[in-house]
């Protein structure tokens, strides 16, 4: 066996030895030997074939074996040059142990004792096999064959073994690992079945072959192995930087094709239209924003989370697409809110300016109806030629009656100002059916304008008549003249009656009512005026009774007859209670509205500072240091709660408002606080609260994965709270550096600038306690490096500076084989070959530029 063995080494040299005990004697071999197991040089040998020379070159070998740390115990180089046969096995059997056994160590046993354990270990899952020592366990042969089968199972087929037949199992091992392991046959197989105890030095030589053959395939399963978990870590990095790019691009999207809805001030014409447009806004308030509101927190922490994995896995930062960042998001986020804002204000003060246009509407309608019923047929009544044919009595009572409606006319002259007043105003703000409104008001103004001319016209014709006829009844004519300036009131006075009115506060609705009670205050005067004008009628028809005039009872100077008067004088006293009707309900109304701003206030000043108080408390949670991070996980989570058990209180003030909305309240004196105040501030809590969790969690996360203690953590938040001098989160760049002096770094500007690169990679002035935790985690931990993985890799490869797709199929699970042979680029060595990889450049890529 120690023949075979010797000669297993020294074959490399191109030599061997034939007799153990006589070709040692000249020491020359034995030196040879040495080198080629050691891989070192040892002095040069004596070249004469005397004794002397000959114990020369073997006290250098035994010389050599003993610098390795290796007592040699009564072996000298004269038994050896004596060819004694027990000294030269006792030799070998010590080199043996010193450089092929001494190295086997498994889990801090000895060299023996390892050597087992490593045999136990790879034929433990084979039936008929139990290796207890290294002689008989040993006999039946399955032990040689399970150890090939473990390693290279396409070599034997172990099924068809049996432990009958130990002869052929022996045959069989010695066989297959001469051929196809390069370990040659040191045993006998007819020796070991024929003895009681097989040698044991003779059975460890040749186990310890098998395991420097198979020692190459644990390393690359090592390295197989550490490759794994790389590539997973990989992976799922990959996974989450996609699902992050897929909910930034559809938040962006849904950002992008909001604003321009929200940006649209293109106004409605109808008030009912513009209704729904304020209704379309509070659903997209109440439904469509809230999800996305989430979405973006969301976003930030999935964020948060990822670049805190990529940094405990040694990995680099990740990098959102262009305009995919949190800044990109949180911009386009404020765009949208800045929109939004606009919107609602453009919404309410569109919708006022169209009650206001409605109510100008109505109003020119009104006067404008008004007036085109007085004029109906006052240009035919002008155009008449009855002066032609009259009387001198019927001349002078078409005088007086042209110069009562002259005065009816100049009375008039006030509403078609106003007609064309509102017509202007309208025009102004935009109204929708002006052109309408415009042509009905330049018909008026026209209508107006040949009235005049035909007044004007008439005039001429009775004055040039009035010589003729000189007669006239003055009692009519003082009719006419107190009829017309009264009937004008009554028409006025119903006008102001039916006239619609817009108030906001009870103030306006008491002056109004004011208005009204003085209004009323001068019935009586006017009654006493319309009794006097029936008394002067009276009158006439007394004179035209008593003189028998033949006028058949009708006023020649005017058409107020005194039916309708007394017809007019009762409408008015019937509209009075219906406006008095009116008053009330407005009153009542704004009662009402007053009540909701109250009501609104009273719950605002209370949500308004409870949602200020819960932020500073949340911010004195996440600085002040209380118990473990899970303690402040726990707290945090618990504050959580009861933020979402608050929501009914905010949704009941959303109710609230919309109330207020419905009732078309635009101010409240009773608090500071509006809807878009509470809703900015609920939802900053929320964000604020999600973010404060994340950061625990992500501190949780680095403390476990690098190992930190709570005593370390409590240290480094004492010592960052002590530097967070303004009480804000974070510490400048000069709190920073008497930080870091006081845990014992000693830097020059370079090397603080170089840190300052690290925990404040957007150079913000500013260092975050998260920042801060990953740097002293990073100094106190180790992780994979971007060399150990290339390491690995090598090991793989076989030592080459490339690795072929078959080797990293073979060697690593299908998944990740494809992984590496997609990404990997091709080697461009001189010593390339078909299908070689350049595995370097990956392993550098997985850890970004800086680590190589």
């Amino acid at each position: 066996t120690f023949t075979a063995w010797c000669n297993s080494h020294l074959r490399k040299a191109g030599t061997q030895i034939e007799n153990i005990e006589e070709d040692f004697r000249d020491g020359l071999k034995l030196m040879l030997l040495l080198e080629v197991i050691s891989g070192e040089r040892l002095a040069k040998p004596e070249r004469g074939k005397m004794r002397v020379h000959k114990i020369s070159n073997v006290n250098k070998a035994l010389d050599f074996i003993a610098s390795k740390g290796v007592k040699l115990v009564s072996i000298g180089a004269e038994e050896i040059v004596d060819g004694n046969v027990k000294m030269t096995l006792g030799m070998i059997w010590t080199i043996i142990l010193r450089f092929a056994i001494q190295d086997i160590s498994v889990e801090e046993t000895s060299a023996k004792e390892g050597l087992l354990l490593w045999c136990q270990r790879k034929t433990a899952p084979y039936k008929n096999v139990n290796i207890q020592n290294f002689h008989i366990s040993w006999k039946d042969g399955l032990g040689f064959c399970a150890l090939i089968h473990r390693h290279r199972p396409e070599l034997i087929d172990y099924g068809k073994l049996r432990k009958d037949d130990p002869l052929t199992n022996l045959n069989t091992a010695f066989d297959v690992a001469e051929k196809y392991l390069d370990i040659p046959k040191m045993l006998d197989a007819e020796d070991i079945i024929g003895t009681l105890r097989p040698d044991e030095k003779a059975i460890m030589t040749y186990v310890s072959c098998y395991y420097h053959a198979f020692s190459g395939a644990q390393k690359a399963e090592t390295a197989a192995n550490r490759i794994c978990k790389v590539l997973a870590v990989n992976q799922e990095n990959e996974q989450l930087m996609e699902d992050y790019e897929k909910l930034a691009s559809d938040l962006l999207e849904w950002i992008r094709r909001t604003i321009p809805w929200l940006e649209n001030r293109a106004p409605e014409n109808t008030m009912q239209a513009m209704q729904q447009k304020l209704e379309d806004f509070r659903d997209y308030r109440r439904l469509h924003k809230p999800p996305k509101v989430q979405e973006k927190c969301q976003l930030e922490i999935n964020f948060n989370t990822l670049q805190t994995k990529l940094r405990l896995s040694n990995r680099p930062a990740f990098m959102p697409s262009e305009g995919k960042m949190v800044s990109d998001i949180n911009n386009a986020w404020g765009g949208l809110e800045q929109a939004e804002k606009g919107y609602e204000e453009w919404l309410l003060n569109e919708i006022r300016r169209l009650e206001r246009l409605d109510h100008l509407a109505e109003k020119f309608r009104q006067k404008a109806s008004i007036h085109e019923s007085w004029t109906d047929g006052k240009e035919a009544m002008l155009q008449q030629k009855d002066y032609e044919i009259a009387t001198l009595s019927e001349i002078k009572a078409l005088l007086k009656k042209h110069e009562a409606f002259e005065s009816d006319l100049a009375a008039h002259q006030d509403r078609v100002e106003q007609i064309a007043a509102i017509a202007q105003e309208l025009n102004e703000l935009d109204y929708y059916d002006s052109p309408s409104v415009n042509a009905r008001c330049q018909k008026i103004c026209d209508q107006w304008d040949n009235l005049g001319a035909l007044t004007q016209k008439r005039r001429e014709a009775l004055e040039r008549t009035e010589k003729l006829l000189e007669t006239i009844d003055q009692l009519y004519l003082e009719y006419a003249k107190r009829a017309a300036p009264f009937n004008n009131w009554m028409e006025g006075a119903m006008e102001d009656l039916q006239d619609t009115f817009i108030v906001h506060t009870i103030e306006e609705i008491q002056g109004l009512t004011t208005a009204h009670e003085q209004f009323k205050a001068t019935l009586p005067d006017a009654d006493k005026e319309r009794q006097a004008i029936l008394g002067i009628h009276n009158e006439v028809s007394k004179i035209v009774q008593t003189y028998h005039v033949n006028m058949a009872g009708t006023n020649p100077y005017t058409t107020i007859t005194p039916q309708e008067i007394n017809g007019k004088w009762e409408h008015v006293r019937q509209l009075v209670p219906r406006r008095d009707q009116a008053l009330m309900e407005e009153h009542a109304r704004q009662q009402q509205n007053e009540r909701l701003r109250k009501q609104f206030g009273a719950q605002a000043n209370v949500i308004g500072p409870w949602i200020q108080t819960k932020m500073e408390e949340i911010g004195r949670i996440s600085i002040e240091m209380h118990g473990t991070l899970e303690d402040q996980l726990n707290h945090l989570r618990q504050y959580e709660k009861s933020i979402v058990n608050y929501k009914p209180k905010i949704d009941q003030l959303e109710g609230d408002h919309q109330q207020i909305q419905e009732a078309l309240i635009f101010d409240n004196k009773h608090t500071n606080y509006t809807m878009e105040h509470i809703r900015v501030g609920w939802e900053q809590l929320l964000t604020t609260i999600a973010r404060t969790i994340n950061e625990v969690e992500n501190q949780i996360l680095t403390r476990d994965a690098k190992g930190i203690s709570q005593e370390q953590m409590n240290e480094f938040r004492a010592s960052f709270n002590h530097f967070d001098r303004k009480k804000t989160g974070m510490m400048d760049c000069e709190d920073f550096r008497a930080c870091l002096i006081s845990m014992g770094y000693n830097m020059g500007e370079a090397e603080f600038a170089r840190i300052m690169s690290i925990v404040d990679p957007n150079r913000m002035g500013v260092v975050t306690f998260q920042a801060f935790i990953d740097f002293m985690s990073r100094e106190t931990a180790d992780t994979d490096t971007a060399d150990q993985v290339m390491a690995s890799f090598k090991i793989l490869a076989g030592d080459k500076n490339y690795i072929t797709v078959d080797e990293l199929r073979r060697e690593l699970p299908p998944d990740q084989a494809e992984y590496c042979i997609a990404r990997m680029a091709p080697y461009h060595g001189h010593d390339a070959v078909p299908g070689a990889l350049d595995y370097m450049s990956f392993s550098t890529a997985l850890y970004g530029e800086s680590d190589l």
